[in-house]
C-alpha cells in the first residue's frame, strides 16, 4: 500500500495507521510506503513517527522537491515489491477497509485484472467535478480507455504482472492514471471498476483543480498519446 502526501501535515499520521489496521486484516504480508512529494509542512517528519514504531512495515520514499502528483504515483509504483499494489491519496477522502471491494473484483476468476474503484458521490466542488468529468472523456477519447468512468480517481489494486508487463511510466502529473491504465490495456489486461464511497476533505487543500495543473495536465495528455501509442 502506498500513498502520495505533498503538505498532509493534518492527515499523513492518521492515513498511515488506518493502513496499518485495514492492511494487518488483508495480508500477513503487509508493506506501506509513503511517498513525500517535496512538502514544506510537518508532513515528513509526522509520517516519520509512524515510520520509527513500525519500521518493518512503513518506509518513507521523500522528493526533495515537489515534482508532481505522477512522480509521485511513479515512485510509490517503483518503490512497491509485493505481488499486489494498491494505492490511494493522503487526503483521507477514502476509507480504505473499502480495499474489500477491490479484492472481490480480483476474486473474479480471471487473470490479468486491475480492480479500480470509482467515486460515489464525489464530494468535491461543482468545478472540479465538471473540469474532471470533461478531462475524464477527453481521456477516454484519445487513448481508447472503454468503459472506465473514473479513470483518476485514487483507489486502485494492481497486480504486479501488470507493471513488469508495461514500459516504464513517463507523467509527472494528473495524467499518470490515464497512461497507466492505457499502458496495461494495451498490454491485455483487463480494467474492472467498483463504487467507492467517496468523503469531503477534513483538512488541507487540494490543487489538482489549480489553472497551471489543469493546463500542465493538457499538455501532458498529448505527450503521453504519442508514448502510448508507440508501446
Amino acid at each position: 500500500m502506498f500513498f502520495p502526501f505533498h503538505n498532509e501535515e493534518d492527515n499523513v499520521i492518521s492515513v498511515l495507521e488506518e493502513a496499518l489496521e485495514v492492511g494487518s486484516t488483508v495480508t500477513d504480508d503487509l508493506e506501506i510506503i509513503a511517498v513525500d512529494d517535496g512538502s514544506t509542512d510537518r508532513t515528513a517528519e509526522r509520517a516519520e513517527t509512524v515510520r520509527s514504531r513500525f519500521p518493518e512495515i512503513v518506509r518513507i520514499v521523500s522528493h526533495k522537491t515537489n515534482r508532481g502528483y505522477g512522480a509521485a504515483v511513479r515512485s510509490g509504483l517503483e518503490s512497491s515489491t509485493r505481488e499486489w499494489v494498491f494505492f490511494s491519496d493522503g487526503d483521507s477522502q477514502f476509507r480504505l477497509s473499502d480495499i474489500s471491494r477491490l479484492i472481490e473484483l480480483t476474486e473474479s476468476g480471471r487473470e490479468k485484472l486491475l480492480a479500480l474503484g470509482y467515486r460515489m458521490n464525489r464530494m468535491d466542488s461543482l468545478y472540479r467535478r465538471i473540469n474532471a468529468r470533461l478531462f475524464n472523456g477527453a481521456v477516454r477519447l484519445v487513448l481508447g480507455i472503454r468503459g472506465i468512468r473514473d479513470i483518476d480517481c485514487a483507489f486502485k489494486l494492481i497486480p504486479r504482472d501488470a507493471l513488469k508487463a508495461i514500459p516504464q511510466l513517463t507523467s509527472e502529473g494528473a495524467m499518470v492514471s490515464a497512461e497507466l491504465l492505457a499502458r496495461c490495456s494495451r498490454a491485455g489486461f483487463i480494467l474492472r471498476e467498483i463504487g467507492i464511497p467517496h468523503y469531503p476533505r477534513r483538512f488541507g487543500d487540494q490543487s489538482g483543480a489549480r489553472f497551471g495543473v489543469i493546463v500542465k495536465a493538457f499538455v501532458e495528455m498529448f505527450r503521453c498519446i504519442r508514448n502510448v501509442r508507440s508501446q
